[in-house]
């Protein structure tokens, strides 16, 4: 029987039980032989620390994996009565294991981006400006960026922490977002240009919060939460991707 691709799935308790990472691992057939590691994705998913939303977890760690990249989500910790510093302790061990596993893990640990959604964005965008260990990419969904008393536990503002090593950025958010409006991402956008740090952004004018991908499969039966043009930031982000952290190689023979 000929190699065949793959999928590895495995779980790592952190933080004494109260966060979990799931990483999905492609494991090649010879028939890919233009790929030896693989960039990564390390997914926070939203929920506005009151829980995390499966919508903005597994599918898009699928979505990724189709794509090539090795994916990551880290079901961080959540509720009233915990606070930023654990959870923020919880993503820098998540990126941590990414890097110590990254041989047996097949990712190249030059490669990694994080992807945050609503307060898994602020998760995010804390951890592109604050981590002991940085991402080389970072992708923010209608990111929570400044400070709320309306989360399950008070947030500082992370547009004052960009510097110059935080990551080229990718953005999407809707002008409609009455959740977390633009400024958000208006105000991050604004400290990144005054870092001279690269990025992207595309706000789209419709659209409500918490759309993930966009799609109906995703949409918990809801019609407000599927949006073609919104649904586009996907393919937006990988060809970004591609830019700032290389393509696979295709420079090959037949």
């Amino acid at each position: 029987m000929r190699g065949r691709i793959t999928l590895n799935i495995e779980e790592k308790v952190l933080n004494n039980g109260k966060a979990l990472l799931t990483s999905y691992i492609l494991n090649d057939s010879p028939e890919f032989k233009n790929i030896t590691t693989r960039p990564a994705v390390l997914i926070f998913p939203g929920g506005g620390y009151h829980f995390v939303s499966d919508r903005e977890a597994e599918p898009v760690a699928m979505s990724f994996l189709a794509e090539g990249y090795n994916a990551f989500v880290l079901r961080y910790s959540v509720g009233e009565g915990e606070e930023f510093s654990s959870v923020f302790r919880e993503a820098e061990e998540a990126i941590a294991l990414i890097h110590q596993n990254a041989d047996e893990w097949n990712v190249d640990k030059d490669k990694i981006a994080v992807i945050g959604f609503s307060a898994g964005g602020h998760l995010a965008a804390s951890l592109a400006t604050m981590g002991t260990i940085r991402p080389d990419a970072l992708i923010l969904g209608y990111p929570c960026i400044l400070s709320s008393n309306k989360l399950a536990f008070p947030i500082s503002s992370v547009e004052a922490e960009v510097d110059s090593s935080t990551p080229q950025t990718f953005l999407f958010s809707t002008f409609e977002d009455e959740l977390v409006p633009i400024e958000h991402t208006l105000q991050f956008m604004q400290a990144l240009n005054d870092h001279q740090i690269p990025f992207e952004s595309h706000i789209f004018q419709h659209g409500k919060h918490g759309l993930s991908l966009a799609q109906s499969h995703l949409s918990a039966g809801i019609e407000e939460n599927v949006n073609e043009d919104v649904a586009k930031w996907f393919d937006l982000s990988v060809n970004w991707l591609k830019k700032v952290l290389g393509d696979f190689d295709t420079n090959g023979e037949v």
